[in-house]
C-alpha cells in the first residue's frame, strides 16, 4: 500500500501523507456485521471525565471481527478488503459455504477471491487460522489467543507479526514484535502471516485537523499551565525533562518518568522467558 505525499501548496499539505487505499475492495461495510458506536466525550457512567482530551470526531460504526474462528473445517471466500476507521489494519470480509459472513483481520498478501480456512487440519497457509501446535516452528504468525477460547488479543495492528520459537511441556514460545519472548499454551489459535497495510507506520497527520477528525482534542502540557492548576506548572523559566526538584507527574501526582506501573508479583510474569528490554525475566 503506498503512501500518497502532496505539494506544499497550503501549509497543512507541506507535511500531510495519505494511505493511498488501493487495495481496499469495497468501500461500505457489511451491514449485518456492524454496531453503531456510541462517543462517551471520555465520561464515566456518571458523567465524569475519566480520559481527558476525548471529545467530537467523525462518526464511526464498530466492526464486529471474529476473533475466535470457530468455525472449523469449514472454507471460506474472500470476498472483499475493507477499511475499519477504528483500527490500522485493514479488514477482510469472508464468506463461508454455508452463507454465513465474518470478518478477520487481513494479513499482508491475501487476495479477494482467495480461500482461508480454520481448525487443526487446516494447512499453514496466510490467513488460516491454527492452534500453535500444528503450525511449524519458524512461521510468522498474528491474531494470537493468550487463553484458549478466549479469541485473538495479541498482535493485531497493522504490519504486526509474531515468530513460533519452539514448543515444549505444552507451552509454544512466541517471539512478539515488541522483542519480548512469551510462553503461551500450545492449544491457543494464531492466524497464519503478517498483518497487512503494513505502510500504515509511514502515515503523518500533518495538521491539528486529522487529530481532530479522530476525536483527539488538544491538551496542554503541565509545564506549560501555572502552579494553580498542575503540580508541573510554574517557574521562571522552563524545564522541558523536570529538573531540580521537581519531578514530571499527571495532576494528580502519580509519576510520569521513572516509575514503574507493572506490578512485580503479577500472575503472568512466569509466563514472560525475556522481556521486551532484552533482559531475562526473573520469575520468583
Amino acid at each position: 500500500m503506498p503512501v500518497k505525499t502532496f505539494r506544499p501548496l497550503t501549509p497543512s499539505l507541506r507535511y500531510v501523507t495519505f494511505a493511498d487505499y488501493s487495495d481496499v475492495t469495497k468501500t461500505k461495510p457489511e451491514k449485518s456485521l456492524v454496531e453503531i458506536r456510541k462517543k462517551t466525550g471520555g465520561r464515566n457512567c456518571y458523567g465524569r471525565v475519566t480520559a481527558r482530551g476525548i471529545g467530537g470526531g467523525h462518526k464511526q460504526k464498530i466492526r464486529l471481527v471474529d476473533f475466535k474462528r470457530n468455525k472449523h473445517g469449514v472454507e471460506a471466500t474472500v470476498s472483499a478488503i475493507e477499511y475499519d476507521p477504528m483500527r490500522s489494519a485493514r479488514l477482510a470480509l469472508l464468506q463461508y459455504q454455508d452463507g454465513e459472513k465474518a470478518y478477520i483481520i487481513a494479513p499482508s498478501g491475501i487476495q479477494v477471491g482467495g480461500k482461508v480456512v480454520s481448525g487443526p487440519t487446516a494447512p499453514p497457509e496466510i490467513g488460516n487460522c491454527l492452534p500453535l501446535k500444528s503450525i511449524p516452528v519458524g512461521l510468522a504468525i498474528h491474531n494470537i489467543e493468550l487463553i484458549p477460547g478466549r479469541g485473538a488479543q495479541m498482535v493485531r495492528t497493522a504490519g504486526g507479526a509474531a515468530t513460533l520459537m519452539s514448543r515444549d511441556e505444552g507451552y509454544a514460545q512466541i517471539r512478539l514484535p515488541s522483542g519480548e519472548i512469551r510462553r503461551v499454551n500450545e492449544n491457543c489459535y494464531a492466524t497464519i502471516g503478517q498483518v497487512g497495510n503494513t505502510e500504515h507506520e509511514n502515515v503523518i497527520l500533518g495538521k491539528a485537523g486529522r487529530s481532530r477528525h479522530r476525536g483527539i482534542r488538544p491538551i496542554n502540557r503541565g509545564v506549560t499551565r501555572n502552579p494553580v492548576d498542575h503540580p508541573n506548572g510554574g517557574g521562571a523559566g522552563k524545564s522541558k525533562s523536570g529538573g531540580g526538584w521537581q519531578q514530571l507527574t499527571s495532576p494528580w501526582g502519580l509519576l510520569a518518568k521513572g516509575y514503574k506501573t507493572r506490578h512485580k508479583k503479577k500472575h503472568s510474569n512466569r509466563f514472560i522467558v525475556v522481556r521486551r528490554d532484552g533482559r531475562p525475566m526473573k520469575n520468583k
